[in-house]
């Protein structure tokens, strides 16, 4: 989502923040293996980067990013909500390429899931309708997934515009893709928003599948969710308070023993109803600054619109490597950032 209304935050900063060569190539600076640079108990930040921020590639505004993937060469998948997919160095984030999507009309998305699949197609979802399309890697169109009619924007749905498909992961097997609505549905309570999946079929398609509850923190929303390893789910939570700053908590959530919901018209938290079961992370307000300055009032200055998320790899101990990216709305007061943690689960 792109909260247009939100004059969101910070500069660059930081000595273990990235730096830009001469070239204008993103290069970053080496985290101090010795640092704790603790969020949690769970969660270490070693580093951030700016160094992305405001820039273009070939005429491209290089920013609005809302999703993150790890495509099968190792390079990084970016999805700007403008509908373009960024294709970044893996290692420095530095712009090695750049497809712009669209729809059957070729009108625009307003692109904010992603994945890249087993066969390197890419899945992008839209909060227009919401929709989720199959694209080749050069933007084809090649497939288009049902979506449950209560899911739609209304009147179609009972969806609100702006608030439906945020995150989209595939979950380990490949079987399962699963997109997060980020705000509930009309007729459901206010703190409960849905998951939908979709189940691949023996053509390789997806039809419709279970449909689960999920419990937000008050006034907070759902930006992104990703599958980890032994199919549970990292979760984003984010709001934004005028006068206070943005609120982003990262959470592990299991799905494996919640109801399926995709046959009750109304969620209130009625009785019997088991909604997707959640531990806190981090805020990430209590993580270490590292040095990162704000233009407005921040909990913390290194908070920022941070919508986009992925899973990188593991590091020596187990720990599993996230990387997140905030959505600057191509706004001179926010901030394209991305945030280096590790994540014990």
């Amino acid at each position: 989502m792109r909260l247009r209304t939100v004059l969101a935050t910070l500069t660059a900063g930081l000595a273990a923040a990235t730096t830009l060569t001469a070239a204008g190539t993103a290069q970053a600076a080496p985290a101090n293996p010795t640092a704790t640079h603790a969020c949690s108990p769970a969660v270490t930040i070693d580093r951030f980067s700016d160094a992305l921020d405001k820039t273009t590639y070939h005429g491209t505004f290089v920013g609005n990013f809302s999703a993150l993937a790890v495509d099968r060469d190792g390079s990084l998948a970016a999805l700007s909500d403008r509908s373009d997919l960024f294709r970044l160095d893996g290692r420095t984030l530095a712009p090695r390429g750049v497809v712009h999507l669209s729809d059957e009309r070729g009108a625009d998305l307003d692109s904010e899931g992603l994945v890249i699949d087993r066969d390197g197609t890419r899945l992008v979802g839209s909060e227009t309708e919401p929709s989720v399309r199959r694209y080749s890697p050069d933007g084809r169109i090649l497939d288009r997934l049902p979506v449950p009619s209560s899911l739609l924007v209304a009147p179609a749905g009972r969806a609100t515009s702006n608030a439906t498909f945020e995150g989209l992961t595939l979950l380990p097997g490949g079987h399962t893709l699963l997109a997060s609505m980020e705000a509930p549905i009309a007729g459901d309570a206010s703190d409960l928003v849905r998951f939908q999946t979709w189940t691949r079929t023996a053509g390789g398609r997806f039809r419709l599948a279970a449909q689960y509850a999920y419990r937000v923190d008050a006034g907070l929303g759902v930006p992104e969710v990703q599958a980890t390893p032994d199919g549970r789910l990292l979760v984003l939570e984010r709001g934004f308070t005028a006068g206070v700053g943005n609120t982003v908590r990262l959470y592990l959530a299991d799905a494996r023993h919640a109801t399926d919901t995709s046959g009750i018209e109304n969620l209130t938290g009625q009785p019997g109803v088991r909604p997707v079961r959640k531990t806190l992370l981090a805020d990430i307000a209590d993580c270490p600054s590292l040095g990162a300055t704000a233009k407005q009032p921040q909990p913390n200055p290194l908070l920022d619109n941070i919508e986009g998320m992925a899973v990188t790899g593991r590091d020596h101990t187990g720990r599993l490597k996230v990387l997140l990216v905030s959505d600057d709305n191509q706004n001179a007061v926010q901030t394209t950032r991305f945030y280096h943690l590790r994540v014990r689960v």
